[in-house]
């Protein structure tokens, strides 16, 4: 089934509503969205590798846009809908003693969570949450997002052809791989909680 969902996903990177998904995609994302954006954008970049660094583009302003509602609604509905997603993703509970810490190192968890698999969403929530200054979310956001997203561009620029050909020949494990890293996030976000 995944197999197909990448092959539906690569056919779909050029149709041409994609850049509009891959922007809506990207917005959710860093606000209440649990499916990461490179879901798209890989495929996307691998049919149009001339198009790598656009789809970056759009990925980093819509990713930074998302993570302002994230932090409007942890700022302005954190008891209502800010809740229910921490609850969603099992980190409701643990929220008070995270709040407490994270203002100190604030700025360094929205750049670890902006480039690594934890859930951005939750990152970006928490600042909305203890008030973190939005200058601050907004300029690690842009740093974190726009390393992660054109890292992966030029990458697949590069060495797309070679890469979607090892996609192709295990793309079991690498499922499995990208899916235990994901699971991963959430984990250290847990720890962190």
């Amino acid at each position: 089934m995944l197999k197909r969902l990448y092959e539906w996903t690569l056919e779909k990177a050029g149709h041409r509503h994609a850049e509009r998904w891959l922007g809506a995609i990207s917005f959710m994302e860093s606000s209440f969205f649990p499916i990461p954006p490179d879901i798209m954008l890989i495929p996307m970049c691998l049919a149009k590798p001339e198009r790598a660094f656009r789809y970056a583009f759009i990925c980093t302003i819509a990713s930074v846009l998302g993570a302002m509602l994230g932090y409007a609604i942890g700022y302005f509905l954190f008891e209502t809908v800010g809740q229910a997603i921490l609850n969603f993703y099992g980190l409701g509970d643990r929220f008070e003693s995270f709040a407490a810490q994270f203002n100190e190192q604030g700025w360094i968890i929205v750049l670890l969570a902006g480039f690594t698999p934890l859930p951005f969403k939750v990152i970006t929530i928490a600042a909305g949450a203890t008030a973190m200054p939005l200058y601050i979310l907004i300029g690690a956001a842009v740093i974190a997002r726009s390393a992660r997203f054109f890292l992966v561009a030029a990458l697949l620029w590069k060495f797309g052809e070679p890469m979607k050909r090892i996609i192709d020949r295990h793309f079991g494990l690498l499922t499995t791989v990208v899916g235990i890293i994901g699971i991963g996030g959430f984990v250290v976000v847990r720890y962190l909680f």
